[in-house]
């Protein structure tokens, strides 16, 4: 069975990334399709890429660095819970990425974006960035606006109708991280 991370992708304050991410979550709970997971960048406590030699070797030679690698090789595929800054994903989220390489190829990726704007510009660029480390990105994504989706911009309260929209992206993800293995 595939095993899916479910990727918080900020690490900031009182951050709305946690409240989509575990939404998420509970709504891939009810699947049976796969195994899901959150995976909280925070909890790793990066800091900005400070390996020696460039995450292609696999040289790693800090202890976050493995822990960060050991998890993030686990799974078949991601999902990536974005807010949009600056019309990007975070820098925390984008910090967490460049980490690793070979950890990440022939496996799948979807997302959830947030802002004010669905974080849709964010995930045009994790897009390009997928593209990179040999990711297959699926079609199917997730836009919460931070003026809808949102109690004055910091309660999540979805509407209803994003859940097939979660639904319709893990579909992917899963039919997509299954297809991957072969190249594995």
């Amino acid at each position: 069975m595939n095993k899916i991370a479910i990727i918080i992708g900020s690490t900031r304050p009182g951050r709305n990334g946690e409240a989509v991410a575990k939404w998420v979550y509970e709504i891939a709970q009810k699947r049976n399709d796969a195994e899901f997971e959150l995976v909280d960048i925070a909890a790793f406590d990066l800091p900005l890429l400070d390996e020696p030699v460039p995450p292609s070797m696999g040289q790693y030679s800090k202890p976050h660095t493995r822990a960060w690698s050991e998890k993030i090789a686990s799974f078949d595929g991601y999902v990536f819970v974005t807010p949009e800054y600056n019309h990007a994903p975070s820098g925390a989220l984008k910090n967490a990425i460049d980490f690793l390489y070979k950890e990440w190829n022939n496996k799948a990726a979807g997302f959830v974006g947030y802002g004010s704007a669905g974080g849709t510009r964010a995930v045009e660029q994790l897009r390009q960035i997928m593209a990179e480390l040999q990711i297959a990105d699926v079609r199917a994504q997730v836009a919460l606006s931070l003026f809808t989706d949102f109690e004055n911009f910091s309660v999540f309260k979805p509407a209803s109708h994003h859940e097939t929209s979660v639904n319709n992206m893990l579909d992917q993800v899963i039919a997509w991280s299954g297809a991957m293995k072969t190249l594995r």
